[in-house]
């Protein structure tokens, strides 16, 4: 009876060197093996399937109806067996699989952040990014909850389960109506310092909308000097900056939001030392994902090198 259990990879390879060869001696060289071997292989597959494979003379060697039947099933077992193969090593180079990966509103607006997922997606094509908007806030239990493996989070002290590598500074500007006069009513200047927004009303995101550069705005603002006039509030930066172009007051926003565009508004630099928002790549200090490990290196490449962490609660969001 054929002991099929028996019947390994390469007894397939062997017979469908021979049969696409129809030469012993040149299947064995291609093998790179002698050719004794390779025959007895061949005996012992004919054996353990109990038939005859090749018709063998001393001028030729020929594929039986058996061989032939077998050797495009052959040839398919072998392609899919090395792909399996091969996927679970690029799986386990971080090459393949899926990435979940959170960003908030503003910094999917910056440069940076878009490029750096499009040369991901450029260097590994088979690992599925899948992206959520959440504020800096919602990342970290996202991330803490395993919802998240990535994160791009703004102004966050991190609790200790999160490490995070520092990308870039987002400077904030002030928002104002493009009227041609600045905030502080004088003719159009190329930058201001927060204290020139004192006597202005101030539009912000409302508290509930868990956007935690309010905090950072307010602090810039006190450490200008004054407390802002908050007389609107929003939801969403894009009503900010309509607000604005309204004339309903004026407000302070990271830059990379300056690529929204509405007419009657301008961005202005601000001159506070404190006027920026830092950004940083969070992920779990015990993520064992290898797809991780190739999108902070990749990062890496234009980014600070050095991956810090920062203890505590965490501070600021977008």
């Amino acid at each position: 009876m054929p002991n099929r259990d028996s019947i390994e990879l390469r007894h397939l390879r062997d017979f469908v060197a021979v049969a696409e060869e129809l030469h012993f001696g040149r299947a064995a060289e291609r093998l790179g093996i002698s050719q004794p071997p390779l025959s007895q292989q061949i005996r012992q597959l004919e054996q353990r399937l109990g038939v005859r494979l090749f018709t063998r003379t001393n001028r030729r060697v020929a594929l039986t109806a058996a061989g032939a039947a077998l050797l495009p099933e052959a040839r398919e077992l072998l392609a899919r067996t090395d792909h399996a193969l091969e996927l679970a090593q690029r799986a386990a180079r971080g090459e393949v699989g899926e990435l979940r990966l959170g960003l908030t509103r503003s910094t999917a607006l910056s440069g940076y952040i878009p490029r750096a997922i499009m040369r991901f997606r450029q260097r590994f094509p088979l690992v599925h990014l899948t992206l959520h908007e959440l504020n800096s806030l919602q990342q970290v239990d996202a991330l803490l909850e395993r919802k998240l493996q990535l994160g791009f989070v703004r102004n966050g002290r991190l609790p200790a389960p999160l490490a995070s590598r520092y990308l870039f500074d987002d400077p904030l500007v002030a928002v104002v109506p493009g009227d041609g006069v600045d905030a502080a009513g004088t003719r159009a200047a190329p930058a201001l310092h927060a204290a020139d927004l004192a006597q202005r009303p101030f539009v912000l995101f409302a508290p509930r909308a868990g956007a935690g550069i309010r905090g950072q705005i307010m602090t810039l603002c006190r450490d200008a000097g004054f407390t802002p006039r908050v007389t609107q509030e929003a939801l969403e930066a894009s009503t900010i900056v309509g607000l604005v172009a309204a004339g309903i007051g004026v407000s302070i926003l990271p830059a990379s939001y300056a690529h929204v565009h509405i007419p009657g508004v301008r961005y202005l630099p601000l001159t506070d030392k404190g006027a920026v928002s830092r950004i940083d790549l969070a992920w779990r200090r015990d993520e064992r994902e290898p797809a991780v490990a190739r999108f902070v290196d990749l990062i890496g490449e234009t980014a600070g090198p050095v991956p810090v962490a920062r203890s505590g609660g965490v501070r600021g969001a977008d």
